[in-house]
C-alpha cells in the first residue's frame, strides 16, 4: 500500500522517527565529497552517510580501518557544504571510540565542530554503550550499528551474513533494545537474515535501516559509488546497481583520448 509521502524542508532526526510512525521508508545512501553529495541531495534522499567505507572507496583501503578522524572530518565538511536537505550522519571511524568513553566524547564533539555534520553514527551493541551514553549526554544524536559491522572484520574473519545461528541473533535483538533505551535515533543492520531484521524492526520505536536486511526494515541504504555502478568488482546480493557508470564513463574517456589524438578536440566552437 502506498504511503502519502510528506514533505520535508530539512530532514532532522525526528523526521526519520516520525516517517516510521508513519509508514514511509526511509532512502539514505553514501557520499563522501562535495560533487557527489549536491547530487545526492538534490535528488531527494532523506540520508546521506559520510560513511568510514571512504577508506575502500576514495583511498583504496582493503577494510575500514585505516581512516583516520582528520580524514573524516575532511570527507564530512565537503559533504555538509553541499546539502540543502538531507541528514548528515557521520561515521565515527575505528579507534576513536572503543574501550574509551572520554575520547569517544572527544571524537564526536571535533566531528560535529569541525565539519557541521548533524549526528555519528558508532559500530556496536552492549561493548560500546558507555561510549554512546556518554557522546548522547552532550547532546549529539547517534545512529547505532549492528550485524556485520566492518570495523570488526579481523575479528569476524569474513564479510558473510551476521546473526544466522540463535545465540547471536539472540543478541543482535538484545542489543537493539538496548540502543533504543540509550537514545540512539536509529540503528543500521547490515547483513543479516530478512526475518531477524523485521523482528527487530518491529520491536523497537526508531528506525532501523537496513543493508542486506531485507525489506522487512524502515529504510535501505547502499553505497552510493556501487549502486550507481562506478565499482564493478563488488556483487554482494543485496547490490543493485541502477546505472553502469564504469562501462559509461570508460567509454567517454577513451572517446576524448581519440578526439585528442586526433585533433577533433578541440574543434573551431571550443576554443577562443
Amino acid at each position: 500500500m502506498s504511503v502519502a509521502k510528506k514533505q520535508y524542508k530539512r530532514v532532522t532526526v525526528k523526521s526519520l522517527v516520525d516517517m516510521k510512525a508513519n509508514g514511509e521508508k526511509i532512502s539514505m545512501l553514501t557520499a563522501y565529497d562535495y560533487t557527489m553529495a549536491k547530487i545526492v541531495d538534490g535528488a531527494g534522499i532523506d540520508v546521506i552517510l559520510v560513511g568510514d567505507s571512504a577508506s575502500n572507496v576514495m583511498a583504496g583501503h582493503e577494510t575500514t580501518l585505516p581512516i583516520t578522524l582528520d580524514q573524516m572530518i575532511y570527507h564530512a565538511s565537503s559533504v555538509v557544504r553541499a546539502i540543502d536537505r538531507c541528514l548528515v550522519v557521520v561515521d565515527l571511524p575505528f579507534g576513536t571510540y572503543q574501550g574509551n568513553s572520554k575520547n569517544a566524547l572527544d571524537s564526536a564533539i571535533r566531528i560535529m565542530k569541525e565539519s557541521g555534520g548533524h549526528a555519528v553514527k558508532l559500530e556496536g551493541g552492549s561493548e560500546i554503550a558507555e561510549s554512546i551514553s556518554r557522546i548522547l549526554t552532550a547532546g549529539i544524536p547517534v545512529m547505532g550499528h549492528l550485524g556485520l559491522t566492518p570495523q570488526s572484520i579481523y575479528k569476524f574473519g569474513t564479510y558473510t551474513v551476521r546473526a544466522k545461528e540463535e545465540e547471536e541473533a539472540d543478541k543482535l535483538k538484545q542489543d537493539a533494545k538496548m540502543l533504543e533505551e540509550l537514545g540512539c535515533f536509529a540503528i543500521v543492520l547490515e547483513k543479516v537474515p530478512a526475518k531477524l531484521a523485521a523482528e527487530v524492526a518491529a520491536s523497537v520505536s526508531i528506525p532501523v535501516i537496513g543493508i542486506g536486511a531485507g525489506s522487512g526494515v524502515d529504510g535501505q541504504v547502499l553505497v552510493t559509488h556501487d549502486m550507481v555502478g562506478m565499482t564493478h568488482e563488488f556483487n554482494p546480493r543485496f547490490l543493485r546497481r541502477y546505472l553502469d557508470l564504469h562501462t559509461e564513463m570508460t567509454n567517454a574517456f577513451e572517446q576524448y583520448i581519440k578526439d585528442v589524438k586526433s585533433v577533433d578536440f578541440p574543434n573551431e566552437n571550443e576554443q577562443y
